[in-house]
């Protein structure tokens, strides 16, 4: 064993502990903000009831004061002198499974005032949990980390799993283990290989599988403000590209840009998903309300 090996090596507990220590000082803080987060959207969100949204009858009940008179079941009401309203069951609880990108590219943000989109992607993915737990459904992640579950328990196992980054720079979404005719959320930039989402969805769409594709991008990655000399670097450090004239690139860029999400748009119109983008200077609250009832009213049950 080589010195330098040898200082490789002993270095590494304390390189893991001091990972781990940092995770776990992030968990307390990412599960606030996305409890806030979705009680917000809850106290705002006025189109969701559990009664009535599913299509079996469950049970009459006594009319009670703020009830909508659409609701009142007047053939039941017309046997007596109180008025009823008829309940219907709330659908069986689904599976709904997220993927969110933890690849480094995911990690870079323009403005020290704007978020890394891998903080939004989590914000959004946990919050989104949070809200689907809170209404009977069993949520997990894609693979076979963890599957889904109900309960606060396992709104922190997600917390944790969120806080895991992967090594490479574009992380391909998972797609083993999917359940026939759940749901499901990816979050990503899609900047990788784009044959990794078409085989994502595929295998999806196979197994009755339909979702949501949201897509993050920081605002700069629309704009591309560069000029000059300019050095593009991949956050993980595995693509690098220098040149004198970065103006020159910005429409090539672009037109590249707007391929990928035409063909995103086209995946998910082929398979059965919804596309949204969602640019991190936006509101997330906003882009947590759109996600909430793409998955719940958007056809996707």
């Amino acid at each position: 064993m080589t010195p330098s090996t040898l200082s490789q090596d002993s270095s590494r507990p304390t390189a893991l502990r001091a990972d781990a220590e940092s995770q776990a000082a992030s968990l307390p803080a990412l599960l606030a903000r996305a409890e806030h987060l979705a009680g917000a959207v809850l106290l705002g969100d006025h189109g969701r009831r559990r009664a009535g949204m599913g299509d079996d009858f469950w049970q009459y009940r006594p009319a009670q004061s703020g009830d909508s008179r659409r609701l009142i079941d007047h053939r039941r009401s017309a046997r007596g002198d109180q008025e009823f309203v008829r309940e219907r069951e709330w659908q069986i609880a689904q599976s709904v499974m997220l993927w969110v990108d933890q690849g480094a590219s995911m990690r870079f943000s323009s403005a020290d005032d704007l978020p890394l989109k891998a903080d939004r992607a989590r914000l959004l993915g946990l919050a989104t949990a949070i809200l689907l737990v809170r209404g009977g459904e069993r949520v997990g992640l894609t693979g076979t980390a963890l599957p889904p579950r109900r309960g606060n328990a396992q709104i922190l196992r997600l917390a944790e799993m969120f806080t895991q980054d992967a090594a490479e720079d574009y992380a391909p979404p998972e797609h083993r283990a999917m359940i026939p005719s759940a749901r499901a959320l990816f979050i990503s930039d899609f900047m990788g290989d784009i044959d990794e989402v078409r085989l994502a969805l595929t295998k999806a769409a196979d197994r009755g599988v339909r979702g949501v594709l949201m897509h993050i991008l920081d605002p700069s990655e629309e704009a591309f403000p560069f000029r000059g000399r300019t050095i593009f670097e991949s956050v993980g450090g595995s693509l690098s590209h220098e040149t004198l004239k970065a103006s020159e690139l910005k429409d090539r860029y672009l037109e590249r840009l707007a391929a990928r999400k035409s063909e995103l748009q086209k995946l998910c119109a082929l398979t059965g998903w919804q596309y949204g983008l969602h640019h991190t200077d936006a509101s997330a609250q906003s882009a947590l309300l759109w996600l909430y009832r793409a998955l719940d009213t958007g056809g996707l049950r």
